[in-house]
């Protein structure tokens, strides 16, 4: 699919470039905070942030806003540039983080109190919290607003040798209490925080918050447009005056566009967080959840997402977007890929009476419309194998699989015939006893019979057995709001089957099976997801199923 250029950041890119107001080109930043792993809402801020950059032959910055080092780690650092790698994208040598400017924005921070448009606030939380006002009535200043600057840039000076408890003081810009805005009501520019940094160590006990540091990273970086989500228009006011107000020579804009909502899904740290801690998931990976490592763990394709966020769009109206279009994007990316291949999720036993001797070698393509992807060998023999809800002893009207004195064809294999049932003591099928005809071996049939259909199945000589992971939405209502309520206990189904032993030697660990779905071979040593223990046995997650009920427009 071609890239759309029509939205309107990339309007404005192009109509700033016309203007000839660029001059060192589009820059563009994805500033990810290292607290926790990137989701499918990231990825849509990173194929933008990358996307456009490329597109008008720019550059972008993954720049790390550490600046609260309680809830930041070197794990989360790393996992991040591993899912921007991931997704396509490399930022070359424009790895920069918030803490290589800890210097400069003290000194800008100091400027603001020796210009008499900051000052240390020694309120309470909870007193700055009431002293705020509302969206109806206007805040009251605070008792500490009319320290001198020399008092000011003492306790700031002090603050930054350690010399106060958490909480003691905070810096806050001196802007109007009585502003519509509520971010402009002197907001908190730098906190007393007394933990050490994952890069800097113990160097500093005070730490710039993000509005503060976002902008002036911003400029300092030459960022030609400053992209971010709606959520942050309300603080574009406090992003300029910042800049207005500091002796900096760059101004770029920042422009918002909507995030992004996926139905059945949350795409909020805090709640994505809580289902890990509370064991309702398998860690930060589970396949379940729509973080970029759960989703590479189901077996997602980049290119799937890359497409996914190219067809959402860039839009400023937040909305939730329909599961189904990134299953089709899915689907879209592994149709070519993934090599087909044979597998019986529930297995049920067939005897074959009439076959005699050694299994028989078959041929089967690893993709019918790709012959270059080569061919696998299949066995038929004696004892077989396949889905049991292939075979019904009692089947409806238009049954086209298996039943008592019906013929089905299995797939590049002979026409059966079923000619009994076994049962246990209960009742419940065991086993089923067939006939087998020769002379209808698919590809040179000449037995002239017309089987009801075709169905799939593994010779138990050929079976492997392995472990499938079946899924279901996480919550279960499209737009979740109560996260224990809506949670879906029974999203994962686990079930023993058997597959072909081909499979084991593809080097793609995608792979269809037929009439089933996209699975992916799980290598991941993360654990279960149901508390079972399977260290030795074939995983399998199903990506996504062969059904397709969203279709692309005109």
């Amino acid at each position: 699919m071609a890239a759309d250029l029509r939205d309107f950041i990339r309007n404005r890119i192009r109509r700033d470039l016309d203007e000839g107001s660029l001059e060192k080109g589009v820059v563009t930043r994805f500033p990810p905070e290292p607290n926790g792993h990137l989701h499918i809402g990231h990825a849509k801020s990173i194929c933008l942030n990358f996307g456009v950059a490329e597109e008008f032959g720019g550059k972008t910055y993954l720049r790390f806003d550490d600046t609260n080092p309680s809830k930041e780690s070197e794990e989360f650092v790393q996992s991040i540039q591993e899912d921007v790698n991931w997704l396509g994208f490399d930022w070359g040598e424009n790895l920069t983080f918030a803490s290589d400017y800890f210097d400069q924005l003290f000194a800008f921070a100091k400027q603001l109190i020796v210009d008499g448009k900051a000052f240390v606030c020694s309120q309470s939380a909870e007193e700055m919290r009431q002293s705020r006002g509302t969206l109806t009535e206007p805040g009251t200043d605070s008792p500490f607003r009319d320290r001198t600057v020399a008092e000011n840039v003492e306790l700031f000076e002090r603050m930054r040798a350690g010399e106060f408890d958490d909480g003691d003081h905070v810096l806050r810009a001196r802007i109007d209490m009585a502003s519509p805005n509520m971010n402009l009501r002197d907001p908190v520019l730098y906190r007393i925080m007394h933990k050490r940094h994952h890069r800097t160590g113990d160097r500093w006990c005070i730490y710039p918050m993000y509005d503060f540091t976002h902008c002036i990273c911003d400029a300092l970086e030459g960022i030609s447009h400053s992209l971010c989500t709606l959520e942050f228009e309300d603080h574009r006011p406090l992003y300029d005056w910042v800049l207005d107000n500091i002796n900096i020579n760059f101004h770029p804009p920042q422009i918002e566009f909507s995030r992004l909502g996926l139905e059945y899904n949350v795409m909020s740290k805090r709640a994505l967080a809580r289902l890990v801690s509370e064991g309702k998931v398998d860690g930060w990976s589970d396949p379940r959840l729509p973080t970029l490592a759960g989703l590479r763990r189901r077996g997602v394709p980049a290119g799937a997402i890359r497409e996914f966020c190219q067809r959402i769009g860039v839009t400023k109206q937040d909305n939730l977007v329909e599961v189904e279009l990134l299953e089709f994007c899915i689907r879209q990316e592994l149709e070519a890929r993934a090599p087909r291949a044979m597998a019986v999720l529930e297995p049920l036993r067939v005897l074959v009476t009439n076959f005699e001797g050694e299994d028989e070698v078959l041929s089967a393509p690893w993709h019918p419309q790709y012959p270059e992807m080569g061919r696998r060998e299949l066995l038929f023999g004696r004892e077989l194998f396949i889905e049991r809800s292939d075979f019904s002893d009692d089947p409806p009207k238009k049954f086209k699989r298996l039943s008592p004195g019906a013929m089905i064809r299995l797939r590049y294999a002979y026409i059966i015939r079923c000619d009994e049932v076994e049962r246990n003591d209960s009742g419940d099928i065991q086993a089923i006893r067939v006939t087998y005809f020769p002379d209808s071996r698919s590809g040179n049939d000449t037995s002239g019979l017309k089987p009801k259909g075709v169905i799939h199945y593994v010779a138990a000589s050929n079976a492997l057995g392995v472990q499938v992971r079946s899924f279901g939405h996480l919550f279960r209502t499209p737009d979740p709001k109560d996260i224990a309520q809506d949670f879906n206990a029974d999203s994962v189904t686990t079930t023993d089957g058997v597959v072909e032993r081909a499979i084991v030697e593809t080097p793609d660990p995608h792979v269809q099976f037929e009439r089933t779905g996209y699975f992916y071979r799980d290598l991941s040593s993360n654990g279960t997801l149901d508390g079972g223990g399977i260290e030795d046995a074939l995983v399998f997650n199903q990506t996504v199923s062969l059904r397709d009920s969203w279709k692309p427009g005109p």
